[in-house]
């Protein structure tokens, strides 16, 4: 279809096909095309950019299948691989330039900082292609403007495109316009699904369904699975049921109305649960379809769903998505018939329910993906012994799997979520199932790309809604995300903008934390006075509540910008009250961790023996606490004082002592398996 559209792959009428049919005129042009030196348009010398091939078509003139037979037939050219995005979602709306980039980056196995902007991320997609020698397959670009920012400056990579119409604004393209397929490579087309009797024994008939189809591939695909499910039909009849229709006066623009004639033949000929199914598709996420999402948007079971995608296919009206099993796309040229048709014959209740229920199919899946990663016997894996089969997953590996094959789908899931508006509660549930699920199976950090923009989703929902303890829960994630990947400036607005937000939610906890991250912010930029003062808030705050382990921790962060700014005082006053407040807690490591940066300060104090003292007081601490990496760590401290203080006999014996204690730290796991 479009862009399967003559590139034929699958079983039909008994054979198996797979093979790019007709389209040789276009390829020549194209391979030509590279060669061809493109200009600077300023400058009129050779352009340092990316050679770049635009090959125009409307949906279902088969122009991704071109492009990609185009980037197979030149790929020895290009060792260093074939990158491919999809910059139109299949709703139409174009795909954001930054999203396409960070899709690109990953396949190029770049890492994208997260919350990075739009420029930021085409800059590091044109670094990244700078020193590579690939193809760029961008497919259904909306305009000019997605395409310009990820050229590379390098004439090394290829760029092949796909649009509607001419990219006005990049220079020196020379669109390759695709019309219907040649005559005799449209019945080959339709040979591979009828097989070669049928069209044989009356080869006038096949011209004439070519005709009706004006040649267009998506058309001739859709015609083509119609007659390979009914043996007996003939070619002759199916054409004059084409021509009834065209006679009907279809209601559609002339250029689409050969697929919309197709897309009814087959439509039609569905049974009602098959056709149901069908339309509810175009609720699919991302276009991307599986039993389960099927199973939920008709509300049937999922093996039925499972047979009715694989008749789909059959018929093509989907395309087995490659190298994932049992998941499916929706070709974009059917995309817009399908959501039509959807709109006309389903009431806006049902709809609406259906999208329910497969957001909800979907949160118990993700929660089951999280829970298959705690221990046996914890009460998430008790939960989740209670789900049905088919929503357990057998083991961590299958879960980890599953998610990283669905995580395009499931971001978009909660995209399309949040945009909805009506469903705002199964929206937030969803993206905190997804959440828990990456950061379960890969932790904070490596998901931390994806975890910025569903905490932006939460945020949107928490904006429209009204909801003030998520929205500040949302600005911290997005706050804390933004100071760990260096952008400070931003996670001081996005704190402050928290700490308003914990206020009017009257929420104790979101307030703390705010006030507590804008004195780190501060911190971080150097601020020393008003990290101080914000730190001090949050103490105050802390100290009202009587939270005493934060209290500790405060004291500790108060004392070390003191120490910063020099206010050696200050910082050994609060290090005393931190070491005391870890001792009510009876936390020997954390206080003798406390203990052991106050004998920092008062090193740089200049009172070396009373440091001394102290770091003694710390190791027997960390000693009575059995903590051997702390010890040594604390053991070396010693030996640097030692050494300041003139006693270098006693400073090598305390590293000899830091090294055995290491040594037996490391030995430790070895012991427990061979006692």
């Amino acid at each position: 279809m479009t862009d399967q559209a003559v590139d034929v792959g699958g079983a039909a009428a008994g054979q198996c096909v797979d093979q790019f049919l007709g389209r040789q005129r276009e390829l020549k042009e194209l391979r030509a095309d590279i060669e061809r030196a493109g200009l600077d348009t300023l400058s009129g010398k050779k352009s340092p950019r990316a050679r770049v091939l635009l090959i125009a078509g409307r949906p279902g003139s088969g122009r991704s299948a071109l492009a990609a037979e185009l980037a197979r037939r030149v790929a020895a050219d290009y060792p260093d691989g074939v990158l491919r995005a999809t910059l139109t979602e299949p709703g139409g709306a174009p795909v954001p330039v930054a999203r396409v980039a960070r899709d690109l980056l990953d396949a190029l196995e770049v890492p994208a900082p997260p919350g990075a902007g739009e420029d930021e991320l085409t800059q590091l997609v044109r670094e990244a292609l700078a020193g590579r020698r690939a193809i760029v397959l961008l497919d259904d670009a909306a305009d000019a403007e997605q395409v310009g920012p990820l050229l590379p400056d390098t004439s090394r990579c290829l760029i092949v495109a796909t649009a509607q119409g001419p990219l006005t604004g990049i220079p020196d393209v020379r669109p390759c316009t695709l019309g219907g397929l040649d005559v005799k490579s449209a019945v080959e087309l339709l040979e591979g699904y009828t097989g070669s009797v049928r069209v044989t024994v009356d080869p006038r008939a096949a011209e004439t369904l070519v005709e009706v189809c004006s040649g267009q591939p998506a058309a001739l695909v859709l015609v083509g699975g119609w007659l390979a499910a009914r043996p007996k039909a003939a070619v002759a009849d199916v054409a004059k049921r084409l021509r009834a229709m065209a006679d009907d006066g279809d209601e559609v623009p002339d250029a689409t109305r050969p697929l919309a004639r197709s897309f009814r033949l087959v439509y039609e000929s569905l049974s009602q649960p098959a056709a149901r199914i069908l339309r509810l598709l175009a609720l699919a996420p991302a276009g991307v379809a599986d039993a389960h999402t099927a199973s939920a948007l008709a509300g049937c079971s999922v093996s039925g769903a499972q047979t009715a995608l694989a008749d789909f296919v059959t018929y093509g009206l989907l395309r087995r998505d490659p190298g994932v099993p049992e998941q499916y796309r929706v070709p974009g040229a059917l995309a817009p018939l399908l959501r039509a048709l959807c709109e006309r014959v389903d009431r806006p209740g049902e709809v609406q329910l259906a999208r329910a229920r497969m957001l909800e199919r979907t949160v118990r899946l993700l929660q089951s993906c999280r829970a298959v990663t705690e221990p046996e016997g914890s009460a998430a894996r008790k939960k989740l012994a209670g789900l049905p089969r088919a929503l357990r997953f057998p083991s961590a590996a299958v879960a980890a799997a599953w998610l990283d094959t669905r995580q395009p789908a499931l971001l978009a899931a909660a995209r399309l979520a949040v945009r909805d508006g009506e469903l705002d509660t199964l929206a937030r549930r969803l993206v905190a199932a997804l959440v828990r699920a990456l950061a379960a199976h890969r932790g904070a950090e490596a998901a931390a790309p994806e975890l910025y923009g569903l905490h932006q989703l939460v945020l949107d929902v928490a904006e429209r809604r009204e909801l003030h303890r998520e929205k500040a829960a949302a600005l911290l994630n997005l706050g804390d995300l933004d100071a760990g990947n260096g952008r400070t400036a931003e996670a001081l607005a996005r704190y402050r903008l928290a700490l308003d937000a914990g206020r009017a939610a009257n929420d104790p906890y979101a307030t703390g934390r705010a006030m507590e991250s804008v004195g780190g912010a501060h911190q971080e930029l150097g601020d020393w006075h008003r990290a101080s003062d914000w730190y001090g808030r949050a103490l105050s705050q802390r100290l009202a509540r009587g939270e005493r382990a934060d209290e500790a921790r405060l004291y500790g962060r108060l004392a070390t910008v003191h120490t910063y700014a020099g206010r050696y005082g200050e910082a050994l006053r609060c290090w005393r009250a931190a070491v005391a407040g870890y001792r009510r807690l009876g936390d020997l490591p954390s206080q003798a961790r406390a203990l052991s940066e106050a004998a920092r300060v008062q090193e740089y104090a200049g009172r070396p023996e009373e440091s001394l003292r102290t770091c003694r007081e710390a190791v027997e601490l960390a000693r009575t606490a059995g903590d051997l990496r702390l010890q040594a760590a604390l053991q070396l401290r010693l030996a640097d004082t030692l050494d300041r203080l003139g006693d270098p006999a006693a400073a090598r014996l305390h590293r000899a002592t830091a090294g055995r204690l290491l040594e037996d730290e490391a030995a430790a796991p070895g012991d427990l398996r061979n006692p």
